[in-house]
């Protein structure tokens, strides 16, 4: 969990139910820090290993997309990639070119300061080399606080000193091995990043997806994925840009090349 002065992030994994938790936390916004709006909402998970475990409203997206909306209204909801790598966001952002009260909100928050330069890369990995090494090499200089689960898994959490995060959990049985990478390190490139997260744990496939605002350093990053010769030893099997009010996206799914 990272928190700061106008964001708070969650990351979970397994069989948590994270969605069960946000009227606690907008009272905690309302009552302890004085924040009574939300601009921006973002929930995203890619599709599970195991549906058939997870706990209600996290049984299917439209169970999530129901919860959501009964605290933030008529949210969009979008599904990318093919069925059993799909992608799947919340958002209160509309898509480029849909006229409605969202995108003055979005506009008034900018005059206003409120929106500030923003960039997420997040990486999702399956079957991962055993021998998987290097994490503190992908951002060096953070400050990380780990932990190591019992029986297996492990997840990790790092804040630089200009704030931002990355954040890494592991799920290394064979049979259904999982990672999940994502910072808002603010570089003009992902090449570098990427190519250290895949290096470590050489994953046999994963799904890309790049947010950026227009005044982000990263912008144009999520246009130029194909030209990271980081991604040269992965085909790309799958690829959707998207133009939100305020941000765009990329989803990308990649596979290993046949040796």
């Amino acid at each position: 969990m990272f928190v700061s002065r106008r964001r708070w992030i969650l990351k979970t994994c397994g069989t948590t139910t994270p969605l069960r938790c946000v009227r606690a936390v907008l009272g905690l916004a309302r009552d302890v820090a004085g924040h009574a709006r939300v601009h921006n909402v973002f929930y995203s998970r890619r599709e599970f290993a195991r549906p058939a475990a997870q706990l209600q409203p996290h049984d299917n997206f439209d169970s999530e997309v129901k919860l959501l909306d009964s605290f933030f209204g008529d949210g969009r909801a979008y599904i990318m990639g093919p069925e059993k790598d799909c992608w799947y966001l919340y958002t209160l952002l509309p898509l480029e070119g849909t006229v409605d009260a969202l995108e003055k909100e979005h506009s008034d928050a900018s005059e206003g300061g409120l929106m500030e330069p923003d960039q997420t890369i997040e990486i999702l990995m399956s079957d991962l080399d055993p021998a998987e090494s290097g994490i503190d090499k992908i951002i060096p200089g953070m400050v990380i606080d780990d932990f190591l689960f019992d029986p297996c898994g492990y997840s990790m959490n790092g804040v630089a000193k200009d704030g931002c995060y990355m954040t890494i959990h592991i799920t290394p049985e064979r049979s259904c091995s999982y990672v999940s990478f994502e910072s808002n390190v603010p570089v003009s490139s992902y090449d570098e990043v990427i190519a250290r997260v895949l290096q470590a744990f050489r994953p046999a496939k994963f799904v890309l997806t790049v947010f950026a605002t227009p005044d982000s350093p990263g912008a144009s990053a999520a246009r130029e994925l194909k030209k990271f010769p980081a991604l040269g030893a992965y085909c790309p099997l799958e690829s959707q840009h998207c133009r939100f009010s305020g941000y765009e996206l990329q989803y990308a799914l990649y596979a290993k090349f046949p040796s």
